[in-house]
């Protein structure tokens, strides 16, 4: 049977040490592009944004990065993304930035439509906020980089989670794919998803309500799931922690959301 064509798998390294490249073509819709690099101890990434803007979350490791005229120094640090929140780098639109490893490290690039109207800037671990959601078996564990809170993005919203092994996520299932304010928000999402230890495996279902599309996908660690539209529920396994970060845009940057009717008992 042919995999899914919701789940990405890595790549070998190309010259830059990108592993995963997704684009609004490659993906079929409209705003969220992804990529994550596995830099070399002293390897520098370079790029401009062009018409989009960027948030640069580094998972592990740690860069001294740069944005526009501005060197921010040396940020990250962790050994693992799910030791606690990271540090990140916003770039807005029609800017230059670069950041170089000081060892080894790996770097997530969220891109999205913007003008260009806010300051880049860092987002230390401080300025990530923590919350855990669901009771039971559904508790997860949020931090939030650029919530729809959070004025400093134009269209990007970007988290965190941590999944504890047995544990659902994105459940009870929910779905924003109706530009249809105030009750619910159209946005593209990406997981990326890091499981501990890295040979286990989680699972995502993606369906809409007529069932139009109904995939359910294996992935390992390291895979994307694109969610175009459609509830999105993830189970982790037994034995097996997952960390994915996601990555979400649309027409409006507000996160709105429809549980499904089906399963929505439960939040009562």
């Amino acid at each position: 049977m042919p995999a899914s064509p919701l789940l990405v798998r890595p790549s070998p390294p190309d010259a830059d040490g990108r592993i995963h490249a997704v684009t609004p073509a490659s993906a079929g819709w409209t705003y969220v592009g992804f990529e994550v690099y596995d830099l070399a101890p002293g390897q520098a990434l370079r790029r401009h944004t062009g018409d989009q803007e960027a948030c640069i979350v580094v998972l592990t490791g740690r860069v001294m990065a740069r944005a526009g005229e501005t060197d921010f120094g040396p940020i990250g640090g962790r050994a693992s993304v799910f030791e606690g929140p990271g540090w990140s780098l916003y770039v807005p639109a029609r800017s230059a930035w670069e950041v170089t490893a000081e060892g080894p490290a790996e770097v997530a690039v969220c891109l999205a439509p913007a003008k260009g109207t806010l300051p880049a800037r860092v987002i230390p671990p401080t300025e990530v906020g923590e919350e855990t959601r669901g009771v039971g078996a559904n508790t997860r564990h949020v931090r939030n980089i650029l919530p729809d809170a959070s004025p400093h993005a134009e269209s990007l919203l970007v988290v965190e989670v941590v999944t504890p092994a047995g544990h659902w996520s994105s459940y009870p299932p929910h779905k924003h794919d109706q530009d249809n304010l105030p009750h619910e928000s159209q946005l593209e999402e990406t997981y990326y998803h890091r499981l501990n230890p890295p040979q286990g495996y989680g699972m995502q279902r993606v369906y809409t309500d007529d069932r139009s599309l109904d995939e359910s996908v294996s992935f390992a660690d390291r895979d994307v799931v694109l969610v175009p539209k459609g509830y999105h529920p993830v189970g982790a396994p037994h034995g097996y922690d997952l960390f994915y970060l996601n990555v979400m845009a649309g027409p409006t940057r507000i996160w709105r959301f429809h549980n499904d009717p089906a399963h929505a008992w439960m939040l009562g």
